[in-house]
C-alpha cells in the first residue's frame, strides 16, 4: 500500500527490452533506497513495481513491467532520462498524509490545460467516460502515484489544483498540455458507488 504522498524525483536510465516485458532501471536520490530488499514494492508514476535488483551505492534499482502493466500505463512512452514520481511502499505506522493507494492504475488521463497564477496551479485533464461516476467534486483521485484533491468536474474533464510544493517534487511542475498520467481511482469510492449501483437494480429488478 501507498500513501499517495510523492516522495520525489527519480531517472530512468535504462530500458531493456526483453520478451513480453521491458526493465526499467531507475537512478533514486541519495538514502531514497535504505534498507531496500529484492522484492520490495517502489511505486513509479503511482504503479506498484517489484525490485529485481538494486545497488544501495549506485542509488538504482530495477523493475520488470509485464505487458498488461505496459498497455495500460505511461511507464511504456518513458525513455531514458525521463523524471519519474516514486514512492516506497508505507509501513507500519507511517503517516497517512493523503489517502491509501493501492498502487494498480485504473487507467490514463491526458493533460489538456494548465491555467497558472502565482500561488497556484490549476491542471485539466480528461476524464475517461468509464469512470465518470467515481470522480466527483473534492474527492480523492491518484494521478502518477500522487494523492490530490478533485477540484471541479465539468463533463468529460476534472481538475486538480496543485501548490508550489507539489509542482517542486513531482513530474507536475514541468507537466505540458498532451501529457498522459496515470490514474488511480479512490478505491473506498468505487467499492460503495459500486454497491449501491447493485443495490438499486437488484431492487428495481424485484419490484
Amino acid at each position: 500500500m501507498f500513501t499517495g504522498i510523492v516522495q520525489g524525483l527519480a531517472r530512468v536510465v535504462e530500458i531493456e527490452e526483453r520478451e513480453l516485458l521491458k526493465r526499467l532501471t531507475i537512478t533514486f536520490p541519495n538514502d531514497a533506497l535504505k534498507d531496500l530488499q529484492r522484492g520490495a514494492s517502489i511505486a513509479i508514476n503511482g504503479c506498484c513495481l517489484t525490485v529485481t535488483e538494486f545497488s544501495l551505492e549506485q542509488h538504482y534499482a530495477s523493475f520488470d513491467v509485464m505487458q498488461e502493466s505496459l498497455r495500460l500505463t505511461n511507464l511504456d512512452s518513458l525513455d531514458a532520462g525521463s523524471l519519474v514520481n516514486f514512492e516506497r511502499a508505507a509501513k507500519f505506522g507511517d503517516e497517512i498524509g493523503g489517502h491509501l493507494m493501492s498502487g494498480h492504475i485504473s487507467a490514463t488521463s491526458r493533460l489538456i490545460d494548465r491555467i497558472e497564477s502565482e500561488t497556484n496551479c490549476e491542471l485539466v485533464f480528461d476524464l475517461p467516460k468509464q469512470f465518470k461516476r467515481y470522480v466527483m467534486p473534492k474527492g480523492f483521485i491518484g494521478l502518477n502515484g500522487c494523492s490530490l484533491t478533485v477540484g471541479e468536474e465539468v463533463a468529460n474533464s476534472f481538475s486538480v489544483h496543485l501548490i508550489p510544493e507539489t509542482l517542486a517534487v513531482t513530474t507536475f511542475g514541468a507537466a505540458q498540455i498532451g501529457d498522459v498520467v496515470n490514474v488511480e481511482i479512490d478505491p473506498n469510492t468505487q467499492a460503495i458507488i459500486d454497491t449501491v449501483e447493485r443495490y438499486m437494480r437488484t431492487n428495481v429488478q424485484g419490484i
